[in-house]
């Protein structure tokens, strides 16, 4: 660069015209021991000072330093003593002598030093410094070369650092930049160090140092600068794709900003980025400067579009066992194909190439190609089309021959052997090393085994193209685990946290144990982020286990509305707090007022229990709604009690009461309701056992949450309504591709009332709506009931309608294809189909009567909870139903 070549003429010129003589001198020095005077014993300090002399007055410039013997246990520095010094010199080859002594004080020290010229009989010079702590000693020394060199060498100072040309930069910034300061030896070649400096900072395009001398001879130091232009002007020209707003978005250049080549460069790139995201790979950016006064540029960006460009062809070479589309599938970039809009195929992304590499690479290492390589993809972009070459070799294909463990047993090896993933005479594959590694990893590791070294030979015979595999084991000796450290939790109690943990203190190292406590904690849903690291303990062969948690807030307010199918208009409010004071507690208080419901619930929730696993709740509810055929009033309450009897799963049970009030019947309403007009207790009590694996309480991607329960009421337990109603659920989630998740889930149920007595219709099945068969209208999937509207003479029905009551049994299946919209702020779409009947009678279910129904649908996790707008047809319709479809929404838990 033209600035470059500038600087560096300068440099050489200073360095020829102002070399002074002391870059030739002939300079030898030789220095005394020196006189110690301490308290202490310092006597090491007699030939250590000389040394740290020596050093520094060589790298000040002097051409030879030599340590000579002391011939006097003192030195006085009177006449008589540099008398002796210069006769001693004669016969050295020295042109300065130098000797001293050190002085120890109450607080600090003295050194004195005296130097003579052995070639010239001008009068000895005298230094003397001091120094407040012993710990400064070596930058005193330092300080005394500096002095001795420049009397020695003649170096002239720096009297004066002026800075020229600068409008913009103050001079004291540049100044505070420099390495030189006042009163430093004027050196021209350390000078340049501060012209490199100052050039760095990047708001200079050229610089120039001169060095005028005073009348009492010392250097004023002259920096001459040329301040790069500012910024006065951005423009934009040539696009159409983006606007200008959106590219000024993604550069980061401003006006005003120093003018820096480099960084406009930058831009470009960033520019072309944008394009190219687009598929324009063709684009061209350039720009243009435009002087304008008071040292301001404006500058252009010159932008040539062309058109976009996709990949129109990918061809790989060496390809025998597997053809180009089978290759081609597995990779993200794709050549565009008919379907483009939809699968982004044709677009190019050349970071994902790289992966799409590794892809290809992996699928034949696990289908036997233990030798296949990829080459590097060769990407063509022409003016119309991308092309794409992948050269591959492929080998030959193997198969698994022996299977062998060696080294330390915790198992017997046929055993071990059998539990492997890999098999002998199965293809080859890669994966399935990794997978046995873990396998193994986790054996021994939950023996206690921490740092077990497992690693696999693999050996090829490619006579018969078998490759086989030994696992060499060194289990190592046991680990315990020592200490539990939780950091990081300023609410939760530190008990709340190790109750859900699978490790121990003074238990055996378990690596699974560590897998799940990390998942029990995350199921809390009261952190942000939870990590377990380990370290050594304290003790041999023990662990620390460290919980790191990143808590979040468990409070809750919420208060909204809408409109449901079911309850037309409605408001919403709920408050809750899942981790009371710490404790793990839940308290919620919520209540919906809509058109046809009145709903009041407050709920308490002690999941420990006397410090035991023993989980109490209380709740109590107040409950008003309005059926087409009658009006309920509920009020009640209830309370449970939970225990883990197994591994993932719970059992419970609670008790319910319910005082009902039914009133304003309607003419067509069911037997069971007319017959109960009024008041009626319910006294029920219900076993239930719930089985759990699921990732996340709310939306969960993996796991089973599967429940069955038994609900009896009436009998012992007194009220008016006597029944038995078994229930049973089943839900399994599994992950897919692409962050989508599937769902599969079914439930049944079966009532019967006791010898007698009567069932109400609000404790019978129903299904539609959104909870169930969505499409269908709400509770209108349900046997129906004739209510006589004339007799004949004979007592016989001679007019009657038909109404809807609740069945004694039920079946209900739903699938889902859940996919992510916005997934870091908990919105999914989702596809679905239902199906399912209520039936009544005996306690077979008739299959065939299966009502279908299919949909789509969003929802939202938010903070009043999840919000589901689901569309849903009737598929096989009947009378009246429409299969047009119909929408669905509600505030609330899903099945």
């Amino acid at each position: 660069m033209r600035n470059l070549s500038t600087i560096s003429i300068l440099i050489c010129l200073c360095l020829i015209i102002s070399v002074p003589a002391f870059c030739q001198n002939n300079t030898r020095i030789a220095i005394y021991p020196f006189a110690i005077h301490s308290k202490t014993n310092l006597d090491y300090f007699s030939k250590e000072l000389p040394q740290f002399l020596k050093k520094y007055l060589i790298l000040a410039g002097v051409e030879q330093v030599q340590e000579l013997a002391s011939p006097t246990n003192e030195w006085q520095f009177d006449d008589q003593e540099i008398a002796m010094i210069r006769k001693q010199s004669e016969g050295m080859d020295v042109s300065h002598v130098i000797w001293g002594k050190f002085i120890q004080k109450e607080q600090g020290f003295d050194i004195k030093i005296a130097l003579v010229d052995t070639l010239y009989q001008s009068p000895a010079h005298f230094f003397e410094v001091s120094g407040i702590d012993i710990v400064n000693l070596n930058d005193t020394v330092k300080d005394l070369a500096k002095q001795i060199s420049n009397t020695i060498l003649d170096i002239p100072v720096i009297t004066n650092i002026v800075i020229q040309g600068n409008e913009r930069i103050e001079s004291d910034a540049i100044k505070r930049a420099m390495k030189t300061q006042i009163g430093d030896p004027y050196i021209p070649a350390k000078l340049s160090q501060d012209l490199e400096i100052i050039y760095r900072m990047g708001y200079f395009d050229d610089i120039r140092i001169d060095a005028d001398t005073d009348p009492d001879g010392g250097q004023t130091v002259i920096f001459h600068v040329k301040e790069k232009p500012t910024i006065y002007k951005i423009h934009i020209k040539g696009n159409s794709v983006y606007d200008e707003e959106k590219i000024r978005e993604n550069i980061d250049i401003s006006m005003g900003s120093i003018l820096n080549i480099y960084d406009v460069q930058e831009n470009i790139s960033r520019i072309e980025a944008m394009y190219k995201e687009k598929n324009y790979h063709n684009v061209k950016v350039d720009y243009e400067l435009k002087d304008r006064e008071h040292n301001q540029t404006e500058i252009t960006f010159k932008i040539t579009e062309n058109s976009k460009v996709y990949i129109r062809q990918i061809t790989f070479i060496g390809n025998k066992d597997y053809t180009e589309r089978q290759l081609e599938k597995l990779m993200y970039n794709q050549e565009k194909g008919f379907w483009s809009f939809f699968t982004s195929s044709g677009n190019l992304d050349s970071e994902k190439l790289q992966h799409d590499v590794m892809r290809i690479q992996n699928h034949y290492h696990n289908n036997g190609y233990i030798d296949a390589r990829v080459g590097e993809p060769q990407v063509v972009i022409k003016k119309t089309r991308i092309e794409i070459t992948i050269k591959v070799v492929e080998g030959i294909k193997y198969k698994v021959g022996e299977i062998d463990i060696t080294g330390d047993m915790i198992l017997p090896k046929e055993k071990m052997v059998a539990l492997l993933k890999i098999k002998s005479k199965t293809v080859y594959k890669r994966e399935s090393i990794r997978e046995d590694l873990t396998f193994l990893t986790d054996l021994y590791g939950n023996a206690g085994y921490a740092f077990a070294d497992i690693y696999p030979k693999v050996k090829k015979d490619e006579e018969n193209a078998l490759v086989n595999i030994t696992y060499h084991i060194e289990q190592g000796k046991q680990v315990y685990f020592d200490r539990i450290i939780i950091t990081g939790n300023t609410k939760t109690r530190d008990k709340v946290i190790r109750r859900r943990l699978r490790v121990y203190e003074q238990e055996l190292y378990s690596g699974v144990g560590i897998k799940h406590s990390i998942n029990e904690l995350k199921r809390l849903d009261f952190f942000e982020d939870v990590q377990i690291d380990t370290q050594k303990g304290i003790k041999p062969n023990t662990m620390d286990v460290k919980v790191t948690v990143k808590e979040k807030p468990t409070g809750m307010f919420s208060f909204g509305g809408g409109y449901s199918s079911v309850d037309n208009a409605f408001v919403v409010g709920s408050i809750s707090q899942r981790n009371l004071f710490g404790r793990g507690q839940i308290l919620e208080a919520k209540g919906q007022i809509g058109g046809s419901t009145n709903q009041f619930n407050i709920s308490f929730t002690e999941p420990w229990l006397f410090d035991m696993p023993l989980s109490f709740g209380v709740d109590v509810f107040n409950w008003t709604r309005e059926y087409d055929e009658y009006d309920k009033d509920s009020k009640g309450g209830g309370i449970r009690l939970g225990y883990p009897i197994f591994r993932n799963t719970r059992g419970y049970i609670s008790y319910r009461y319910d005082r009902a009030e039914i009133d304003n019947l309607e003419f067509d309403a069911p037997y069971s309701i007319v017959a109960l007009e009024g008041v009626n207790e319910t006294s029920s009590s219900t076993i239930s056992i719930h089985y759990d694996t699921t990732d996340h309480p709310f939306n969960p991607s993996r796991g089973m949450d599967h429940s069955f329960s038994v609900e009896y009421a009436g009998g012992a337990l007194g009220g008016d309504i006597d029944f038995t109603k078994y229930r049973l659920k089943m839900s399994k989630y599994f992950p897919l591709f692409w962050y989508t998740v599937g769902l599969i889930h079914a439930e049944g149920g079966y009532v019967k009332e006791h010898f007698g007595k009567e069932i109400p219709d609000y404790e019978k099945f129903h299904l539609g709506g959104i909870n169930s068969l969505r499409g269908f209208e709400w509770e209108d999937l349900s046997p129906e009931e004739k209510i006589p509207l004339s007799y004949y003479d004979d007592g016989s029905v001679q007019d009657y309608i038909l109404t809807k009551v609740g069945g004694n049994k039920y079946v209900q299946f739903n699938v889902e294809f859940i996919f992510p919209i916005l997934r870091q702020h908990g919105l999914v779409g989702l596809f679905f189909y239902d199906t399912g009947a209520v039936q009544k009678n005996d306690f077979r279910i008739q299959f065939d009567e299966l009502r279908e129904s299919a949909g789509y649908g969003i929802r939202w996790f938010s903070p009043m909870g999840p919000i589901r707008l689901e569309h849903g047809y009737i598929l096989d319709p009947q009378g009246d139903e429409s299969s047009s479809g119909r929408w669905e929404f509600s505030i609330g838990t899903m099945f």
